[in-house]
């Protein structure tokens, strides 16, 4: 049996959730929740789909590990709440979680920092059918269609010829109010987790992502084992810096904190790097990239959970008067 481990107090592992990621969400925060015991941590579930924000007031946890995922738990609303709460909490703020949940949002200020992304429209449900007939000419084919506001490549279509185009919306749009059109990338998929805020902020060792026939789907993410993973990315020394570097900038203009992921394509020909999106909450599985990345790294599943929760705070407190 571990050795009780009282510098955190009370702590509440969030998982599970209304998104559309629940199922993932719930073996992420199992996992943490698993190592965090194993750690001598007075740690114990709490999921918000099946509980009130009342009963989590008074529950009356020292902090919480945000192990959810998608919308209601790493877009602000969540982290909203516990600030008014008083509940210390791992992650971005209210503000950084919101824009990185937001893929148009995240782009319009990696652009503002001169950070490279991918070329891209926004449509929404009123989008005449003719204008959507001119995206593949404004963009180029193949493209990307994406619903902005869900992760783990939900809500996703490839259009490959312009008879795909109103279909891919039609598909986007039932997990959306708006659909992100983006020019797609040939290349290498990656992504660098981050740790850590600001100045102080580090990237860990680059994963390479190889998908059957570069299909990177919901079941190849999370279910599959013939997605191949390289870690660390077989890279030059010199694209790794620049690559690393790049990514923290982008998780630092989006105002993240704490801990993240960021995914970048590698274009083919001149390995020129596209900014994808931010995750303020990523996966904790078996599957998943920041823990793999942290195993490379030298940091144990276990002690990443644990690095991870001794960053949880608020963000909005107000200093007691004197």
């Amino acid at each position: 049996m571990s050795t009780p481990n009282t510098q955190f107090g009370k702590v509440g592992v969030l998982l599970g959730g209304r998104s559309a990621e629940r199922e993932v969400s719930l073996m992420s925060g199992n996992g943490v929740l698993a190592a965090l015991r194993s750690k001598g941590i007075d740690a114990h579930p709490f999921d918000p789909a099946e509980r009130s924000l009342a009963e989590l007031a008074t529950e009356q946890f020292d902090r919480v590990f945000i192990a959810l995922h998608g919308r209601f738990g790493e877009d602000g609303t969540l982290q909203g709440a516990l600030e008014l709460l008083g509940i210390a909490y791992t992650g971005s703020g209210v503000m950084a979680s919101a824009i990185g949940i937001d893929k148009v949002m995240t782009k319009r200020i990696w652009l503002s920092h001169d950070l490279p992304t991918p070329r891209f429209l926004v449509l929404d449900a009123q989008t005449p059918a003719d204008v959507l007939d001119e995206v593949p000419q404004e963009l180029g084919l193949p493209l990307m269609l994406k619903a902005p506001h869900e992760g783990s490549t939900i809500g996703i279509a490839k259009v490959v010829v312009d008879a795909d185009m109103h279909t891919g919306f039609a598909l986007c749009a039932q997990y959306d109010s708006i659909v992100l059109a983006e020019e797609f990338i040939r290349g290498r998929e990656i992504t660098i987790p981050v740790l850590g805020s600001g100045h102080g902020a580090r990237a860990l060792p680059i994963v390479e992502i190889r998908a059957p026939d570069g299909n990177y789907d919901y079941e190849h993410k999370y279910f599959s084992d013939d997605t191949v993973y390289l870690c660390p990315a077989p890279l030059s020394d010199d694209v790794t810096a620049t690559l690393q570097d790049i990514a923290v900038r982008a998780f630092n203009a989006v105002g993240c904190t704490g801990w993240g992921r960021v995914d970048i394509m590698l274009r083919t020909g001149d390995d020129a790097p596209f900014l994808l999106e931010v995750n303020t909450s990523p996966g904790m599985t078996s599957h998943s990239l920041v823990p793999m990345a942290a195993k490379a790294a030298g940091i144990s599943y276990e002690d990443l959970c644990v690095e991870i929760l001794s960053t949880a705070r608020l963000y909005n407190a107000i200093p007691s008067s004197t």
